[in-house]
């Protein structure tokens, strides 16, 4: 605060550590002690019936959590009640006391120095030992190893990582307890063993029970001290480093979408963004077959914006976040390769795909009976699609024994399409030029060539000899439309000779 402003108030944040008194630091004690106006957040805390017992006098704000339907309506009130004590201004100090560290998994302290300093009141802050510290020392936790701090109030709209462990504070009672466990049992095993600390470092108090996730709201004695702690899960193979953190990209698109953000990003919704999705995709494609580091590089930001930009609509939406995302797709690559991560043994790739098709099954059983190739979306292009359709039949046998069978489907195709232009009829033309199609994308598949590759280079090949072309009769004043047939001939084979020579 500079020292040329008015103080309008002066409030001091005082935290009452997890409950034992001599946790509490000397300055900590003094103030609490010392007659000024003392509000408690809530007067069911250990330490509170020893302080008034040495002289405290307080007033608590327990009333408003019955007065109030939402945790976030409660603390907005007390946030309320101690800017009206800071607006008095009667020249003292008043004191707002909560449980723990006035930092930890504190709401009403976030909001209050949200805005009280805004207001012109001096706010400062008196920290002590939170029940976190307490849980380190009472389960043998190093947090250097990684550990996620989370409130149970907010957990849900909480994104975290399984892959590290958890600490989840504020579980009030069983009702909070029922909810945190539903949470989680959408990320952990049902019989996951979780740890339940109530009271933690409170000598003569402290309680500690381990038991499996599904059992969380079973325990009568849960109540506002207790914290649960979630163990890793191994199955992730993360040590909790993060070596290729995504956290900045999500934060600049969290403040596109912010009202304060960009109108043109605000907005987009997922339908509306498909254009730009796939224009990503064919961006990482054309920079893969030049074979160009840089602009792949480049590219491959772009496609990983629009996943980010999607995975925050969801997350607004409270639909999904990018951490379930990740989570999910992370899962789903350990449970599809059990060779890798399991005891599994597979002879060669063959084995790998049967292998990654049987298990594709297994989790979406009990979903709505599916065909098996309905999977292969229908929006891939027509070459890739008419690929991968036949690469997944031919995994359960469907295919011809070698190349000469596709070959002389080709040749029989052909001359069904030759028949269909000699009737004229456009619509059989259409189905047999298709199934000419469809024969040779099968030759390409035996002979290990991706059609759509081979007829982007192809197009690709044609698009820079006819620039030849054009800039030859431009080199001799004349436009495309002015050229015969005759000229442009000459000219294309010129263009495929500099080709050969590699001139252009």
């Amino acid at each position: 605060m500079d020292k040329g402003l008015d103080i309008m108030g002066e409030i001091a944040i005082v935290g009452l550590g997890p409950g034992a008194i001599d946790s509490l630091s000397i300055g900590s004690l003094e103030l609490l002690l010392s007659g000024q106006p003392v509000f408690l957040r809530t007067e069911r805390h250990p330490v509170v019936a020893e302080l008034v017992r040495r002289g405290m006098t307080y007033q608590s704000f327990d009333r408003f959590y019955e007065q109030y339907e939402t945790f976030d309506q409660v603390y907005q009130a007390m946030v309320d009640a101690l800017l009206a004590e800071l607006a008095k201004n009667t020249g003292r100090e008043i004191i707002f006391a909560v449980p723990g560290h006035p930092l930890v998994a504190e709401q009403a302290v976030r909001q209050l120095l949200a805005v009280a300093p805004a207001q012109g009141h001096r706010v400062r802050v008196l920290p002590a030992m939170s029940c976190v510290e307490a849980m380190y020392s009472t389960l043998n936790i190093d947090p250097t190893n990684g550990v996620a701090i989370l409130d149970a109030l907010s957990l849900d709209k909480t994104g975290f990582n399984p892959a590290i462990g958890l600490i989840i504070t504020q579980v009030y009672d069983r009702l909070v307890a029922g909810e945190v466990k539903l949470t989680l049992m959408d990320h952990y095993p049902d019989d996951w063993r979780i740890t339940l600390v109530r009271a933690a470092g409170i000598p003569g108090e402290e309680k500690v029970a381990e038991i499996p996730l599904y059992e969380l709201d079973r325990l009568e004695w849960i109540d506002h001290l207790t914290s649960i702690y979630v163990p890793a899960h191994p199955k992730f193979g993360w040590d909790g480093v993060s070596s290729y953190p995504l956290d900045p990209l999500v934060k600049v698109m969290q403040t596109l979408l912010s009202p304060g953000g960009c109108p043109w990003d605000r907005e987009q919704t997922h339908q509306t963004l498909k254009p730009y999705l796939l224009e990503e995709t064919y961006e990482v494609v054309e920079a893969l077959e030049e074979e160009d580091m840089h602009k792949l590089c480049e590219e491959l930001g772009d496609l990983l914006l629009q996943i980010v930009f999607h995975a925050e609509l969801a997350r607004r939406a409270e639909s999904f976040d990018l951490n379930d995302v990740i989570r999910r797709v992370t899962e789903k690559m350990i449970h599809r390769h059990p060779h890798v991560f399991g005891a599994v043994r597979v002879a060669g790739t063959k084995d790998v795909l049967i292998n990654w098709e049987r298990l594709k099954e297994e989790e979406k059983a009990g979903e709505r009976p599916r065909f098996f190739l309905e999977d292969v979306p229908k929006t891939l292009p027509a070459l890739l699609r008419a690929d991968k359709v036949q690469s997944k039949a031919a995994r359960v046998g469907f295919d011809w024994p070698d190349v000469a069978g596709a070959w002389s489907k080709v040749e029989e195709e052909l001359r069904e399409l030759r028949a269909a232009c000699a009737g004229q009829r456009q619509e059989k033309i259409e189905e047999e030029l298709g199934d000419l199609l469809f024969a040779v994308v099968n030759v390409a598949r035996f002979l290990k060539i991706n059609p759509e590759t081979a007829l982007n280079k192809t197009t690709a090949k044609f698009v820079k000899r006819f620039a030849y072309v054009e800039r030859k009769g431009a080199r001799e004043g004349k436009a495309l439309h002015d050229l015969d047939l005759r000229q442009m001939d000459i000219w294309w084979e010129e263009a495929k000779a500099q080709e050969f020579k590699g001139k252009i």
